[in-house]
């Protein structure tokens, strides 16, 4: 007498001899598991992407970067008939004659203005308060002290790990040298990351990564003749506008010119830090100085803001404030000041990949309604 046999329903079919204990004889248990396995794949990746995103945004930094390269190039390339590694190595020079001009001839002078900054934004911020406890609020040092010290220290775990000079140092050069790779030459990484996505989607990688580059070469060029055309005016008006209406020169006017065209690269928010700055150095000299570059920071941000951007944003992605506004607050408390700089490119990057998505889901509506 053997063992009774166990009746398999009709959805467990007996399963093949030599057949492995593991293998799955139900067809809608192996979908099942199938969903699930993918499932299970997607999480682990975000969880991935979260535990690596201060690799990879500096890996999108250097992106970033290799495409200022990559347009200075292309720019180059419409004057100069040369190999394309000869207008690279080009822009690289200029890069660095520009770094090392600031470094030996304004280094100087824009270094003893800084060792005086600190000092003189500290000293109106009491007068400041001070001003504030005369009309009754009860504000103290302390307080601000705290506010301070929550708004550091909210700025995430991945701001800590890259904080301190030689960490931003190192971040920074890391930037630099992926991004000098990149641009020597682009298409070899976009081949390999191709490689690794399906045949039959190649192609629509290729259209996304083509529409991506054109809309970040914009942008950049953009933001870039924002940041020079703000720092230029900014540093004429404080040094020499001043001294045509009686005012005399504001102090610091080329630090202060420098952090205003670098702050312009973060939109919104940089416009704001540099203004602040900007408008307490100037009450240092007085009301009248105090006054004038608040006239100042406005006929700035309003130049930029209705005449540069908008001549540049024809030609660029569209990207509403409010939107631009909440990813850099929502990147800068995750991945701290370097997140907060590449929120914009990083938000331009997902409406264009967005955008040509739909563009191709529409496209095949059309074409199947034509069929029909």
């Amino acid at each position: 007498m053997g063992a009774p046999r166990v009746s398999r329903t009709e959805d467990e079919p007996d399963a093949p001899m030599g057949a492995s204990p593991t293998d799955i004889g139900s067809p809608k248990l192996r979908y099942e598991a199938a969903r699930a396995l993918v499932w299970a794949a997607v999480v682990g990746l975000v969880v991935l992407a979260v535990y690596i995103s201060q690799s990879l945004l500096v890996i999108f930094g250097a992106m970033v970067f290799a495409t200022m390269i990559d347009g200075g190039a292309r720019l180059l390339g419409r004057w100069l008939a040369i190999g394309r590694g000869w207008r690279v190595a080009i822009v690289i020079a200029a890069m660095v004659a520009f770094l090392a001009w600031l470094g030996y001839f304004a280094g100087s002078q824009i270094s003893q203005q800084a060792a005086q900054f600190p000092a003189i934004v500290g000293e109106q911020l009491g007068r400041l308060l001070a001003f504030l406890r005369e009309q009754g609020f009860a504000i103290s040092q302390d307080d601000v002290q705290r506010v301070v010290g929550s708004l550091v220290s909210g700025v995430g775990t991945v701001t800590r790990a890259i904080g301190g000079l030689v960490g931003g140092l190192a971040t920074i050069l890391l930037i630099l040298i992926i991004g000098i790779y990149i641009a020597i030459d682009p298409n070899l990484y976009e081949r390999g990351v191709a490689w690794m996505v399906p045949e039959r989607h190649r192609a629509t990688f290729h259209d996304t990564i083509e529409h991506m580059s054109f809309t970040l070469r914009r942008l950049l060029a953009g933001r870039l003749a924002g940041m020079f055309a703000e720092g230029l005016f900014t540093w004429a008006l404080l040094a020499y506008g001043g001294q045509l209406i009686g005012i005399g020169p504001v102090p610091m006017a080329a630090l202060l010119g420098l952090l205003t065209g670098l702050l312009a690269f973060i939109p919104n928010i940089g416009a704001v830090i540099s203004g602040v700055l900007m408008v307490l150095v100037g009450f240092s000299g007085g009301t009248d100085m105090g006054l004038y570059t608040i006239f100042v920071y406005l006929l700035v941000q309003n130049f930029d803001g209705y005449i540069l951007i908008p001549m540049i944003a024809k030609k660029t992605v569209d990207l509403a404030p409010a939107l631009v506004l909440g990813a850099q607050l929502v990147f800068g408390v995750m991945f701290g000041i370097l997140g907060l700089a590449l929120a914009d490119p990083m938000l331009a990057m997902i409406k264009v990949a967005l955008e040509r998505r739909a563009q191709r889901l529409d496209d095949g509506n059309k074409l199947k309604g034509a069929e029909a």
